[in-house]
């Protein structure tokens, strides 16, 4: 049995490219299949979450910046490069996730364009909100930039985007990723990939035995 994993994301979130880079072994090991899903975490901050501006508009920001050191840990502990807080930081993830939107129904190229922004933010720095960015990371992996900028801006990735962000706001988000095994068990953040994990393999051994 094969156990379908949903991953929803947004190419802004610290934690999200963590848990899109830790997911993966996970996914291996288990042969889970995983669906990349975009989506807008602004949108569901705003519905449900949004007690999250209120903590970054705190002048303290003493758990903000408590958060970014055990971000930095994490981080170190995946192996993965971060280069944040960035000067781009809050970044504005519209345009880059219309364009995560456009590629959907290609999960592979959606993967590799996901993977190759990620590193741009967190890894280089670089500003995902600039369309000349996007597109540049699109032409490196053979993808015609200018024409997946075109495409973010039409109403089909508009409109995608859009229902991806309710649907995951009607089915329990909260923030990103948000992770769903099986359709129905939901799970929030990279420190819950061990759920997952355990989650993937109760969902087989229970089908196993049935």
């Amino acid at each position: 049995m094969t156990v379908t994993v949903e991953f929803f994301f947004d190419l802004s979130s610290p934690w999200t490219y963590l848990a899109f880079n830790n997911l993966q072994p996970i996914a291996a090991e288990t042969d889970a299949e995983v669906r990349w899903r975009p989506f807008l975490v602004g949108g569901v901050f705003n519905a449900v979450n949004p007690r999250v501006y209120a903590m970054r508009a705190d002048p303290d920001q003493t758990a903000m910046n408590r958060s970014f050191g055990w971000l930095k840990e994490w981080a170190r502990l995946a192996g993965l490069p971060l280069n944040f807080p960035s000067p781009h930081h809050p970044v504005k993830s519209v345009l880059a996730m219309r364009c995560c939107c456009a590629l959907e129904d290609d999960q592979q190229a959606l993967f590799h364009f996901a993977d190759a922004a990620f590193t741009a933010y967190f890894a280089e720095a670089r500003n995902i909100d600039d369309p000349a960015v996007l597109a540049q990371v699109a032409d490196a992996l053979g993808l015609d930039g200018a024409a997946l900028i075109e495409r973010a801006g039409q109403p089909a990735a508009k409109d995608r985007l859009r229902a991806n962000t309710d649907e995951a706001i009607a089915r329990g988000a909260f923030g990103s990723p948000t992770i769903i095994v099986g359709g129905k068990h939901l799970y929030f953040g990279n420190d819950q990939l061990p759920l997952v994990r355990q989650r993937i393999a109760e969902s087989v051994k229970i089908a196993n035995e049935s």
